[in-house]
């Protein structure tokens, strides 16, 4: 009894000491550079958001943040980096909603998508907008359901690329309604948008931020958003499930995660100081043009959505048949 008594206080004295150290840790932190790593080229709009926040955090944590961009494999080489990172809170990755899409969409990855990473706190919320050729006859999405199941395989969705969100969504799409379509991808938005309007494709999900120009010019025409809530840009555009599609939602988004074992108390610093700058004028002024909303979550939070995210992004994957990668 004595001896047992003896090894539950020693590894209470050890578990004490661990956090001990931990919030000691947490509280000295930053003592030195932090490292962002951006999965991305320079350019996109993941590596604008970081770079934006990046300097926000040198400001605020009186140490620079440093972004540095590991590009390739759709994310997964800058994630790599990061997975294997020493957990100590001095590296960091901001990734889209394809960190968790990889996970359906390749055969297999150089790490464990769920516990390899701590998701730290989503930045923004991102949707997509359906569109049409303003010249095809219908006008709602009950419409072009409609006019795909009585011409099956006769319409053709475009996206900008297999395996991107909006040909995701698209999926979804097909799987949710029973539709037959023809997939079209391209290369990108900037192969994407001159075949919609040009009568290439009949229909896509694209970004509003993208399509916005365009349905103003007349030579798109919005049918619905994928949030639950219209978007703040375009308030006369429905929901999907408004527009007829009842619990259709596809919600992207932009955040940051960590090596899995980062202190949970750093965890919370970083997740309790980018809510906070979302909140300050000169970063919410930013976020319309980074393509969504501000957001700002806690680590339990984001970590709920990021994994609620992978099992779905395997669903669809697997039951639309779409190509996985090696």
């Amino acid at each position: 009894m004595q001896k047992r008594l003896h090894l539950l206080g020693s590894v209470f004295f050890a578990c004490t000491a661990g956090l001990v150290i931990d919030g000691a840790m947490a509280q000295a932190w930053p003592g030195k550079p932090v490292r962002l790593v951006v999965p991305i080229a320079p350019g996109g709009s993941v590596d604008t958001i970081g770079r934006a926040m990046a300097q926000k955090f040198s400001e605020a944590w009186k140490q620079p943040v440093i972004v540095e961009n590991r590009a390739g494999a759709g994310g997964t080489i800058g994630a790599d980096v990061v997975a294997k990172a020493t957990p100590d809170g001095y590296t960091f990755l901001i990734n889209s909603t394809s960190q968790a899409s990889s996970a359906g969409l390749y055969r297999k990855l150089p790490y464990d998508a769920v516990k390899d990473f701590a998701a730290v706190t989503q930045i923004i919320t991102t949707y997509q907008m359906l569109v049409s050729n303003p010249k095809l006859p219908f006008t709602t999405v009950k419409e072009l359901i409609a006019r795909a199941k009585a011409q099956p395989g006769k319409l053709n969705m475009g996206s900008s690329g297999t395996g991107s969100s909006p040909h995701l969504v698209g999926e979804l799409l097909r799987l949710e309604t029973g539709i037959d379509v023809v997939h079209v991808p391209y290369k990108g938005d900037i192969g994407l948008q001159p075949a919609l309007i040009g009568g290439e494709v009949d229909f896509a999900f694209v970004s509003p931020i993208a399509a916005l120009q365009h349905i103003k010019s007349g030579r798109m025409r919005a049918l619905a958003v994928t949030g639950r809530t219209r978007a703040s840009i375009a308030p006369d555009v429905p929901t999907m499930i408004e527009a007829g599609v009842p619990d259709f939602e596809f919600i992207g988004w932009v955040g940051f995660f960590a090596p899995a074992g980062t202190p949970r108390d750093i965890q919370s610093r970083v997740s309790a100081e980018t809510i906070r700058l979302l909140t300050t004028p000169d970063v919410l002024e930013r976020v319309p043009g980074w393509g969504g909303v501000a957001a700002g979550t806690s680590p339990d939070e984001f970590t709920a959505q990021y994994r609620s995210d992978i099992a779905k992004f395997v669903r669809i994957v697997k039951e639309a048949h779409v190509p996985q990668v090696d």
